[in-house]
């Protein structure tokens, strides 16, 4: 075999579509797009049209329901917090709230408070001050001498307000 007897597999290369060549070419004049109209022109496509049938997002049943209120909690672990206290990146004789766990590097952003949740170990004695904990996150801290400090809700701290001063 020679350089010069070297081809490539019969239909590996498929010859491109030459439009608008003339009428002997059976793609000249409209180039294969019909006549008129918006998907006759060149960039278009009509978005979710099936062809007159019934379109996909209207066969399909709608479900559920989004609470536009819903708080957006930065959700940490013991063993997340644990890990940076090893890493001396959290002091673990002061609080632990969420501007300690932001600098830390343990959240990236400031959400609408943080929810401490119990996978991991914990054997540092820690102070948290978030915002809910789950009750085994809750037994972990108190299990290595440390303490929970749930944050009260704003609604309740103003209901708490307005009825100690009447």
């Amino acid at each position: 075999m020679r350089l010069n007897e070297l081809t490539d597999n019969p239909g590996a290369r498929h010859r491109t579509k030459r439009v608008g060549r003339g009428i002997g070419s059976g793609l000249g004049k409209t180039s294969g797009s019909g006549q008129k109209g918006q998907k006759a022109r060149s960039g278009v496509a009509v978005d979710t049209f099936e062809g007159g049938q019934m379109p996909i997002y209207r066969r399909l049943p709608k479900r559920g329901f989004t609470n536009i209120f819903a708080k957006d909690y930065n959700e940490i672990n013991l063993g997340r917090v644990q890990k940076a206290i090893d890493a001396k990146k959290l002091d673990a004789k002061k609080p632990v709230n969420a501007e300690a766990l932001l600098q830390a590097g343990v959240i990236r952003r400031l959400k609408d408070g943080v929810r401490l949740l119990g996978k991991g170990e914990l054997s540092t004695k820690v102070t948290f001050e978030v915002d809910h904990a789950s009750k085994s996150a809750i037994a972990a801290v108190e299990k290595a001498g440390g303490k929970v400090e749930i944050k009260a809700p704003a609604k309740a701290a103003k209901a708490e307000d307005d009825g100690a001063s009447a």
